[in-house]
C-alpha cells in the first residue's frame, strides 16, 4: 500500500496531493505509455532567460514524462541562442518568435497572451496535456505521469505549511480574493492539465489582466493573483506538493523526499529587464 502519514495526500475537496511516496510509478508510467498522450511544455526565454534554456531542456530530457511525446513551445526574442539540444525520440523543439520586453512584469503577463494565441493557432492540433513553465528552472528527479490530470496545480513552496496567504486584497483587481477565502496558495511557475481546460485557465489569466490593465492596476502577484483566484473557485483536480517546485535557494524540510524541479539562484537585477524592479 502506498503512503504517508507525515503528509497530508488528499485534499478537502477530495483531490490526490502528491508527494514522493504517495503513488506506484511504475503503474502510473505503464497506464500513460499505454495512452501515449501528446505533452506540450509552453516556456518563455526572452532577454537574458535565455540562458536557463539548456539547463532546463537538457536535465527535461532525463527527468521529465520520460518515454512520452513531449513538444517544448519556446517563446523567444532571441531566436539564434535557443540551443541545439539532444531529444530523445517523439520529443521536439518548437521556436516561436515574440517582442521583447521592457518590465519583467510584462514578461510574465505576456507568457499568458503569447499561450493563448498560441493554443489557438497550433497547439490545440498538437496536444493532449499542457504545461506551463518558468524557464530559470532544472529538473533534479522525475517528474513523471502522476502529474497529470485534468488540471494539476503546484502548491508554493514558501506558503504550504501556512494559512495566510498574499492573495489579491484590493477589491479593484479582478484577482481580488475576500478575507477569509483560500484552500492553498499555488505557484504559477509551474501548472498543467488537459489541453482545453488550460486554454481555459490561461484565456482567463490573460483576459482578467487586461481587464485590471485598463482600471490602471495590477494584480500584486501578476498572472499568479489571477491563477489562484481561478483555482479557489475551480478546484484542480490534483494538487502537486512542492516537490515539483522548490528553490535552490531554499533547504527542504523533512517532508520533502526529493526534489523534482527547482528555480536557480539569479541576480534578478541582471537578468530582468528593469533590473528587478
Amino acid at each position: 500500500m502506498i503512503g504517508r502519514t507525515d503528509v497530508n495526500s488528499v485534499t478537502n475537496w477530495n483531490a490526490p496531493l502528491v508527494w514522493e511516496g504517495t503513488f506506484d510509478p511504475v503503474v502510473i508510467d505503464d497506464i500513460y505509455r499505454r495512452m501515449n498522450p501528446r505533452v506540450a511544455v509552453v516556456v518563455l526565454a526572452v532577454g537574458k532567460y535565455t540562458r536557463f534554456l539548456k539547463g532546463f531542456l537538457e536535465s527535461g530530457e532525463k527527468y521529465f514524462l520520460v518515454g512520452l511525446r513531449v513538444t517544448y513551445y519556446i517563446f523567444t526574442d532571441n531566436e539564434q541562442d535557443v540551443p541545439n539540444v539532444t531529444l530523445s525520440e517523439g520529443r521536439k523543439i518548437t521556436i516561436l518568435p515574440v517582442p521583447s520586453a521592457k518590465r519583467w512584469q510584462d514578461v510574465v503577463l505576456s507568457k499568458m497572451k503569447w499561450a493563448t494565441v498560441t493554443i489557438d493557432k497550433q497547439i490545440r492540433n498538437e496536444a493532449d496535456y499542457l504545461f506551463m513553465m518558468d524557464i530559470d528552472s532544472v529538473f533534479y528527479n522525475r517528474f513523471g505521469a502522476e502529474s497529470l490530470s485534468r488540471m494539476s496545480a503546484v502548491l508554493h513552496r514558501a506558503f504550504y505549511k501556512r494559512d495566510q496567504f498574499p492573495y489579491e486584497r484590493r477589491p479593484e483587481s479582478k484577482a481580488y480574493i475576500p478575507a477569509g477565502e483560500g484552500d492553498y496558495y499555488y505557484t504559477a511557475a509551474v501548472w498543467g492539465g488537459y489541453l482545453e481546460d488550460m486554454y481555459r485557465l490561461v484565456k482567463y489569466c490573460y483576459e482578467q489582466s487586461e481587464e485590471d490593465a485598463k482600471n490602471n492596476i495590477e494584480a500584486v502577484w501578476q498572472e499568479e493573483s489571477h491563477l489562484n483566484k481561478y483555482f479557489l473557485y475551480n478546484k484542480p483536480a490534483k494538487v502537486l506538493s512542492p516537490e515539483y517546485l522548490w528553490s535552490d535557494y531554499e533547504t527542504p524540510g523533512s517532508d520533502i523526499k526529493l526534489i523534482r524541479i527547482s528555480q536557480l539562484v539569479k541576480d534578478y537585477a541582471e537578468v530582468r529587464p528593469n533590473g528587478g524592479q
